[in-house]
């Protein structure tokens, strides 16, 4: 049994754990033709993220619940893919992930994870957490601020850095250029209608999968550009969480903005609900152009 994390009432940095391997054999699972599987990778650390959040709490599994008994999950805020080199991955290698987990407000936890193959960095993932739960049972877009058990008063905090702070101004609206895009300049040139599927896009607690959001960007940057005879690789992605679905909402994926040259592809779209034009999130993506 792992041994519990005490959580203090002030920021905390906690490192490796015992329950999930750190070293993982690479397999068709793991893998698609640009290499390492973003989607599934975003899984995995989305589930590490959970883990690490449940060991803090004192718990062995992560099953959070308030006051009340109500169910409370742990809802992305935003995700960064730094150093991504992807390509690096291939079948029965070992990718070795060295995680860990930090408080930043009352109820939003940062969580670093480092991924190497063979010695050689494949990426750096930034997890940003806010806990939630429904305020109308079965209805994800009543999702609200929650404060689960086991969760003390935080005191001393620190303000926020690095990619903390940047989501946090993009999530507000508040930022002028990132990845070079100016927000003033941003206008739809190309739309991709998305009918998530329950049985494939949406988690085991009924929300859609965080990990789907950016592979939606992915299909709809295939039907704007369609180049065949290049691969695409993932360098960098910001991916900016506001809200969530239920099923049977469509999803609009607009482009807002792209820059390109002969090795790079760096687009920005904007993902919205097709029924109210309420926006779910933004994504900004830096991907490499390699032949085939």
């Amino acid at each position: 049994m792992a041994p519990a994390l005490r959580l203090a009432s002030r920021a905390e940095t906690f490192s490796p754990y015992d329950g999930m391997a750190a070293s993982i054999l690479l397999g068709m699972p793991q893998l698609c033709r640009g290499g390492l599987s973003e989607t599934w990778l975003l899984k995995d650390i989305g589930h590490r993220h959970w883990t690490l959040l449940a060991y803090a709490l004192g718990q062995t599994l992560p099953e959070f619940q308030d006051a009340q008994g109500a169910s409370v999950h742990a809802a992305f805020n935003a995700v960064a893919v730094r150093k991504g080199d992807f390509r690096a991955a291939r079948a029965n290698a070992a990718l070795d992930v060295a995680s860990d987990l930090t408080r930043l407000s009352s109820t939003q936890f940062r969580s670093l994870h480092r991924l190497s193959v063979e010695g050689r960095m494949v990426a750096e993932i930034e997890v940003i957490s806010t806990f939630v739960k429904r305020t109308v049972p079965g209805v994800n877009r009543s999702a609200a601020s929650a404060t689960p058990l086991g969760l003390p008063p935080l005191t001393g905090r620190a303000p926020l850095t690095g990619f903390a702070a940047e989501a946090s101004v993009l999530r507000a609206e508040r930022w002028d250029t990132h990845f070079g895009f100016k927000r003033s300049e941003g206008k739809s040139s190309h739309e991709l209608v998305i009918d998530p599927c329950p049985s494939q896009d949406f988690n085991g607690a009924g929300f859609l999968y965080c990990a789907m959001f950016q592979s939606f960007v992915d299909r709809a940057e295939w039907a704007f550009f369609r180049m065949t005879g290049h691969e695409l690789v993932t360098r960098r992605r910001d991916v900016i969480y506001r809200r969530n679905i239920d099923v049977g909402d469509r999803i609009v994926v607009s482009l807002m903005g792209v820059l390109r040259d002969e090795r790079r592809l760096t687009h920005w779209c904007k993902l919205t609900r097709e029924a109210d034009d309420e926006a779910l999130a933004d994504i900004f993506t830096e991907r490499e152009l390699a032949s085939a």
